[in-house]
C-alpha cells in the first residue's frame, strides 16, 4: 500500500449528472463483448527477413487464461527469439480444432519489455485447451503441461467457487526495511498461499484485488539466485521482476484456475506516461493489453462476465495517491460509478462485484464510535454519491479490494454492499483495528452509515498486525458464502453468509 504520486491528466468533460470536471482523453466507457463475438483479427506478420531461420528452442515461455471484458482470453508471453505465437487446440461442439495465437507486441527497444506477447480469445463453451508442441518455440513453457485452464461455468450459470487474493508482492523498496522474499513460509507466503489455494481450495476463478510489483530495488532483494534478470536498480518493472513478483510464485494457481486481474497503486505510471511499472501493466495484465509502452492513469471500468455474476474492475490505482482524504477527483470516479450502475441496471438478474483496489468503505483504525474511525477511500465514496443513485445498484452485491495489508469483512445492514478488504497475500502486514471499536462507527458521506459488523483477521486481536491468506466466495445456491484462509488454506475465523436481500445486504456469520 506504499502511496505514488502521479501527474493528473485532464482533457475532456464529464457529460452526467455530476459535477463537472476534466476527464483525461484516455477516460473512455467499457463495454462487455457478447461471448458470440469472434477472436481478434492476426496480429501483424513480421517483415521478410527479420524472423529467425528454424533452430534450436530458446527462452521462456508464461501462459494463463485471464477473464476480460472480451470474453476469456489465453495469454502467452515469451522471451523466445522467434517472435511467433504458438497455436491452442480446444473442444467446442465435441469438434476439436487448432487456433493461432495473435500476436500483440514484439520486443521493445527499451530491455524492460523483451518478450512477444500472444492472445486468444476463447468461447466460452469450450473446453480442453492445450498448446500444440511444435508450435511452441520456447526452451521452457509454463504450465509445463501446455494444458490452460478454461471457464466452467456457463453464461446461465456462474462459478461456485472464487478465491481472492491482493497485494501479494515481496516488498523491496528503494530504502528502508526490505521484506524477506527467499523465506516462503513466513517472510513472503504468497507462493504458499497460491500452491495451498490450488491444492486444498480448488478455485473455478481467482480474483486479484491488485499490486502486483513491489521490486522497486531488486537489487536489495535476497532471492536475486532465484531471479535473473531482476537483480538491479535498472530491472525494476522488467519483464523478469513481473515473473519474480507474480508468475512464478503463483505458477500453480495460474495452471489450475482463470485469474481476473485488477490495477493496484504499485502499477501507476511514471510522470511519461511510458513504461515502468504502468507500462508493464498494460503490456502483458490489463483488460486491452497494449504494444507501445505507454500507461493511463484513469481507463475506464472494465465489465467482466462470469456467467451470470458480472465484475466490475474500477481502476483506482491513483485515487487519492496519498491517502490523505482528498476528494479532488470525484467527478472522474463518478462517471466510472455512474457507468457501473447503469451496466447492473440493465442486468437486474445478474450479481454484480465491483473490483477495485482502493477500498470503498475500508476502517484502518478505529476510537470509541460513533466519529473517530480511520476509513478508505472518501474519494471513491464521494463518487459513489455523486451518480444519479447516489448509491450503487441494488444488485452490487460486495466491493471487493485490496491496498490495506488486511483482511476485513465490513457490512451495514443497508442497501450499500459489505466491504470486503483483502490485502494479505504477501506483502508486508499491516496493523488492524479492535474490530469491537469499529462495530457503530459512522462511514462514508450522503448520508453515513453505521458498521453493523467487522470481522479483521489478526494474529493477537483487539488491534493486532494481520495474518496472512485469501478470502473464498462460494456459491451457495444462488447466495455468497465467505471464508478466510490461512496460508495452510485453513479456514480461520467464521463462515458467512451474504443475505438474498437487496435492501438489508449483511452477512450472517457462525
Amino acid at each position: 500500500m506504499r502511496y505514488r504520486i502521479a501527474a493528473l491528466a485532464v482533457v475532456s468533460v464529464l457529460a452526467m449528472a455530476v459535477p463537472a470536471i476534466a476527464v483525461p482523453a484516455d477516460a473512455t466507457p467499457s463495454r462487455i463483448a457478447p461471448d458470440s463475438a469472434g477472436p481478434k483479427p492476426p496480429g501483424p506478420t513480421p517483415p521478410p527477413g527479420t524472423t529467425p531461420p528454424p533452430g534450436a528452442p530458446n527462452g521462456e515461455a508464461w501462459a494463463w487464461t485471464q477473464l476480460t471484458s472480451h470474453g476469456t482470453q489465453i495469454r502467452y508471453v515469451s522471451t523466445d527469439t522467434s517472435q511467433t505465437c504458438p497455436v491452442v487446440r480446444y473442444t467446442l461442439g465435441g469438434v476439436r480444432n487448432p487456433h493461432s495465437l495473435h500476436r500483440v507486441s514484439t520486443p521493445s527497444m527499451s530491455s524492460q519489455f523483451p518478450t512477444t506477447v500472444c492472445e486468444l480469445r476463447v468461447p466460452l463453451t469450450a473446453s480442453n485447451a492445450m498448446f500444440e508442441q511444435t508450435s511452441i518455440q520456447a526452451a521452457t513453457v509454463h504450465p509445463a503441461d501446455h494444458r490452460l485452464p478454461l471457464p466452467k461455468w456457463t453464461s446461465n450459470t456462474r462459478p461456485s467457487k472464487i478465491a481472492v487474493i491482493g497485494d501479494a508482492g515481496c516488498e523491496v523498496p528503494t530504502t528502508g526495511p526490505v521484506q524477506n522474499c527467499a523465506n516462503h513460509q513466513t517472510g513472503w507466503p504468497f507462493q504458499q498461499i497460491a500452491d495451498k489455494a490450488t491444492t486444498v481450495t480448488k478455485p473455478d476463478l481467482v480474483i486479484h484485488t491488485g499490486d502486483y510489483l513491489y521490486r522497486e530495488d531488486p537489487g536489495r532483494a535476497n532471492d536475486k539466485a532465484a531471479n535473473p534478470g531482476c537483480t538491479t536498480l535498472a530491472d525494476r518493472a522488467s519483464w523478469d521482476c513481473v515473473v519474480a513478483d507474480f508468475f512464478r510464485p503463483a505458477e500453480m494457481l495460474l495452471a489450475a484456475a482463470p485469474v481476473a486481474l485488477t490495477r493496484g497503486n504499485h502499477e501507476d505510471c511514471n510522470m511519461a506516461h511510458k513504461g515502468g511499472a504502468g507500462g508493464a501493466w498494460f503490456r502483458y495484465l490489463a483488460d486491452d493489453l497494449r504494444s507501445n509502452e505507454s500507461c493511463s492513469d484513469y481507463p475506464a471500468p472494465s465489465l467482466i462476465p462470469a456467467g451470470t455474476l458480472t465484475l466490475a474492475s474500477v481502476d483506482s490505482s491513483l485515487a487519492d495517491p496519498s491517502d490523505i482524504g482528498s476528494t479532488a477527483q470525484r467527478g472522474i470516479y463518478a462517471r466510472w460509478f455512474q457507468a457501473v450502475n447503469q451496466a447492473a441496471l440493465q442486468s437486474p438478474a445478474n450479481d454484480f462485484f465491483v473490483v477495485t483496489h482502493k477500498p470503498l468503505w475500508m476502517v484502518k483504525a478505529s476510537g470509541n464510535p460513533p466519529n473517530s474511525a480511520e476509513w478508505l477511500t472518501r474519494v471513491l465514496d464521494a463518487a459513489v454519491a455523486d451518480t444519479s443513485l447516489h448509491r450503487l445498484a441494488d444488485n452490487v452485491r460486495l466491493v471487493l479490494s485490496g491496498h490495506i495489508h488486511l483482511y476485513q469483512m465490513l457490512d451495514f445492514n443497508s442497501p450499500r454492499p459489505p466491504q470486503l478488504t483483502v490485502g494479505s497475500s504477501g506483502g508486508t502486514l499491516d496493523n488492524g483495528p479492535d474490530d469491537s471499536k469499529v462495530v457503530g462507527q459512522l462511514i462514508g458521506t450522503q448520508p453515513p452509515q453505521a458498521v453493523t459488523q467487522s470481522i479483521t483477521q489478526e494474529q493477537n486481536p483487539p488491534g493486532g498486525v494481520g495474518v496472512f491468506g485469501y478470502a473464498v466466495l462460494n456459491d451457495n445456491g444462488g447466495t455468497w458464502n465467505l471464508t478466510f484462509h490461512d496460508t495452510a488454506g485453513a479456514v480461520r475465523g467464521k463462515t458467512c453468509a451474504l443475505s438474498a436481500s437487496k435492501t438489508n445486504k449483511s452477512f450472517a456469520c457462525h
